[in-house]
């Protein structure tokens, strides 16, 4: 395969049909306008943005990798065996497989990585993704030491061996996130904290990092060392951050990004009738929610103020008049189209917005709120054009009651850096599915889950996340999830609000692009042909 990027002529405005046609042909490079900043090349670090897996699974690669569909594939193990009892997962590591300086990746470095995961000293939000592996709960918060965690590298570094508490369903999907990835301990011995400076890092994908211009872009080159090297058609990657994703559109129609990931949702008509070709939209397992700051001394740390919130919720008018249709409604937290899963819902008493609101209004009043002592809010969101105009419609649905909304942008990592400390009353958030199970979005509201920033904590709800993690019958596994998601919903933890769809704008000459529901599009499988 080749990528043959266009280039627009100087001065050429016609649009992108015309810049595909009429530029001279350059080197192998694909461009990629991402929503946000890149918290670290350490996976450890990362802040969980979607930007950030696209990244990530570019330049490293874990045990198995995704195919353009979605479905998962060989990666650094090119077979594995699974114990009777489900428990015992034996990979068996590609040989010659490299890291970008050279070295040899082995058991070790799976071992290292998953370990510095864990390791409490980095506190990583996303280290609960591995707690299906033995001790890896008690090695996080400190009660075990790293070399407890059920992982082992056998045969000289050739096979890598992982325990888990109990048999899980989603394990393999869990090992194409990057908290899943190795690390190059041998880097990291020799520098230290400085291992992931440009100069040090080795990586083991089909890229590696060369360059980063802070809220610019990040540069990525095809890695010689990769095993597949050369069934990798891109010489280059950049990664241009473009929060505001109308200059982003413009930037793709005049040709200098390829794809443009989450076009907004108000210019989709637009883009539908003028790039048919280049639009898309599909299903995707994400939700869009209000994040509720459950913290003593927090005025939504009161269930009946959480309730009054979202009984004022209108969800239809977010869905159809200020998403144009380019998002669904949402009474969930878990998303349709769940695997193994009947999505259950928030009861609000129906579509009587009169009663609702009338409802909510005494329900602040009980709480302590009304005209002489009005309930103010600090909602937090962060920098995009539709991300503003839904706080501001529910701030505008939140005001017949009193409701006081001061609202607060930020760029991506800081909002979530802000959140994560506990400093808003209401946050927007959104989670994609890191794999196709219930528990991936239900963990977020677990008491001490890195990413539970609304701090909401149910022992009950603990409770059946716990036993549905050990039991191993699917169908009783199920029920105890969606009691767990009702028993949330029915507590008001958060306010649900829609249901993400993928929208990106796609170069048409690509090839190696497929929708898929995880909205995962490595680069290494793209290439544009004239």
């Amino acid at each position: 395969m080749r990528h043959l990027r266009s280039t627009l002529l100087a001065g050429l405005t016609t649009g992108l049909s015309v810049a595909l046609l009429s530029g001279p042909l350059q080197a192998q490079t694909l461009d990629i306008g991402v929503m946000g900043e890149l918290a670290s090349f350490d996976t450890s670090q990362v802040s969980g943005g979607v930007w950030e897996s696209q990244v990530l699974m570019d330049v490293y690669e874990g045990l198995v990798k995704k195919a353009p569909d979605g479905e998962i594939l060989p990666g650094m193990a090119t077979d594995w065996e699974v114990s009777e009892d489900g428990r015992i997962y034996t990979f068996h590591l590609r040989e010659g497989a490299k890291w970008s300086d050279g070295e040899p990746v082995t058991a070790e470095d799976f071992v290292f990585g998953w370990q510095h995961m864990l390791d409490p000293q980095n506190a990583s939000k996303y280290a609960y993704m591995l707690y299906p592996v033995v001790n890896a709960e008690a090695v996080n918060v400190g009660d075990k030491p790293l070399e407890a965690l059920g992982v082992e590298s056998l045969e000289d570094g050739k096979v890598f061996q992982v325990t888990l508490n109990a048999p899980t369903p989603y394990f393999i999907q869990l090992l194409t996130h990057y908290t899943a990835y190795p690390a190059p301990k041998h880097s990291v011995e020799e520098y230290g904290d400085a291992w992931v400076k440009l100069d040090n890092i080795a990586t083991n994908g089909a890229f590696k990092p060369t360059q980063w211009i802070s809220q610019s872009r990040i540069t990525a080159v095809k890695n010689p060392e990769y095993y597949d090297a050369e069934e990798v058609s891109l010489d280059q990657v950049n990664y241009h951050t473009t929060e505001d994703r109308n200059a982003g559109i413009s930037r793709f129609r005049a040709g200098e990004i390829d794809i443009l990931r989450d076009y907004p949702s108000s210019r989709y008509q637009w883009l539908k009738d003028n790039l048919p070709d280049a639009t898309h939209m599909a299903p995707y397992l994400g939700s869009y929610y209000y994040v509720l700051n459950h913290r003593e001394g927090r005025p939504t740390a009161d269930k009946r103020v959480r309730e009054a919130l979202n009984l004022a919720a209108r969800r239809n008018v977010l869905s159809e008049q200020i998403m144009a249709g380019t998002f669904l409604p949402s009474l969930s937290f878990v998303p349709q189209g769940t695997d193994n899963y009947d999505v259950q819902e928030m009861k609000l008493g129906g579509d009587d917005m009169n009663a609702r609101m009338a409802k909510a209004k005494q329900l602040l009043e009980d709480a302590g709120y009304g005209p002489s002592n009005p309930l103010t809010l600090r909602l937090r969101y962060n920098t995009s054009d539709e991300h503003k105009k839904i706080a501001v419609a529910m701030a505008a649905m939140w005001r017949p009651l009193g409701i006081n909304v001061e609202m607060i942008n930020s760029e991506a990592t800081v909002h979530y850096q802000t959140i994560q400390q506990g400093d808003f009353d209401v946050a927007r958030a959104g989670w994609i599915a890191d794999y196709n199970d219930a528990e991936n979005f239900l963990t977020l509201l677990k008491s001490g889950v890195g990413n539970n920033y609304g701090a909401y904590s149910n022992p009950e709800y603990d409770a059946l996340l716990d036993e549905a993690a050990t039991t191993l019958d699917a169908e009783e596994r199920e029920k105890l999830l969606e009691q767990a998601e009702q028993l949330a919903l029915d507590d008001y933890a958060l306010v649900p609000l829609l249901y993400y769809v993928s929208r990106n704008l796609v170069n048409p000459a690509l090839d190696g692009w497929e929708d898929n529901v995880s909205d995962d599009h490595p680069s290494r499988w793209i290439s544009i042909e004239q």
